[in-house]
């Protein structure tokens, strides 16, 4: 392992929190973990967890000051734009993202923070967007209409200015959808999921169910080995890396599914159902690859952590 050994991890008691949490654990890591509670049953053993409002710049900075880590893994935002008022996920996410990088780069701690596929505006766009190309890779235009997908934008704009005012390594990972092995909630959709409905729909009209992302997922071990993998890699200035599973969730080619999307679609060169996003930049700089698929993770019985 590299000289990297303590890890503060915000959202730590989240769903992709704990699962980052407990592997960070096991690769032997000293871990704090903050979030808006403490766990109802006190955590694992080995972590430290403090509850922290992160859009209060007193208390962000306080605490990273005081713990002095050599990295702090950022995953904590209201995660989506569905469920709140926009200004509030907007505010909330932004807000907080300025005050955890600007205190880790001045506390000169590494960062790995959760951006997000939604950066791209596919996922919450009010109309069906087209891609400029395909496989979509971290070049692709970032053109967000909805505010949590701004606020990633936002919060990768906010690394690009930590790297270049402290001198920190700051890598963005924009996962898919997480998946969780056993709870798969992907397999609603793929059970719904009817081609030729699909093929039938008005010119320009956004499906239900997961035509957002084209159906792409990530299983959270995946996620969390991407995470660790940034946090030894040698990354410097900001780095975006997509964090996608090989495959679509459905099992269909996925130039079948581009070709029933749009009558405007670029060529897909993607094999069979090859995910519509290319996750070569991590191999080739994080010697990351995907190693679940929903084929084997959807019905897995695999016992994840549960301090939450």
């Amino acid at each position: 392992m590299s000289e990297c050994t303590s890890v503060v991890v915000t959202g730590a008691l989240g769903g992709a929190g704990q699962w980052t949490v407990d592997g960070l654990l096991a690769d032997g890591y000293d871990v704090v973990g903050l979030d808006q509670r403490l766990p109802a049953d006190g955590g694992p053993d080995d972590a430290d967890f403090f509850q922290v409002d992160l859009t209060d710049r007193g208390e962000t900075a306080e605490l990273l000051s005081t713990f002095e880590p050599d990295a702090v893994v950022h995953l904590a935002a209201i995660p989506d734009p569905t469920n709140h008022a926009g200004s509030r996920v907007f505010a909330n996410n932004v807000l907080s993202t300025y005050n955890v990088l600007d205190a880790a780069g001045r506390a000169g701690a590494r960062v790995v923070q959760a951006s997000s596929e939604s950066a791209y505006g596919f996922p919450f766009a009010q109309n069906l967007l087209v891609p400029d190309y395909l496989p979509i890779d971290e070049s692709h235009p970032l053109r967000p209409e909805d505010p949590y997908g701004v606020s990633k934008v936002t919060g990768e704009a906010l690394a690009g200015m930590t790297t270049r005012r402290y001198g920190v390594p700051v890598a963005s990972i924009r996962p898919s959808w997480v998946q969780y092995p056993g709870a798969y909630q992907a397999t609603t959709n793929r059970e719904a999921f009817d081609l030729d409905e699909l093929a039938a729909l008005p010119a320009g009209r956004s499906p239900s169910g997961g035509a957002g992302n084209f159906w792409s997922y990530i299983d959270v071990r995946d996620f969390v080995s991407m995470v660790s993998a940034a946090l030894t890699a040698d990354v410097s200035g900001h780095e975006a890396y997509l964090c996608h599973a090989a495959e679509n969730y459905l099992g269909v080619a996925t130039s079948d599914l581009i070709d029933a999307l749009y009558d405007d679609a670029p060529p897909c060169p993607v094999t069979g159902d090859d995910s519509a996003f290319t996750t070569v930049k991590a191999e080739r700089e994080l010697g990351w690859a995907p190693e679940h698929t929903w084929r084997e993770a959807a019905d897995a019985d695999v016992a994840g952590p549960n301090f939450g």
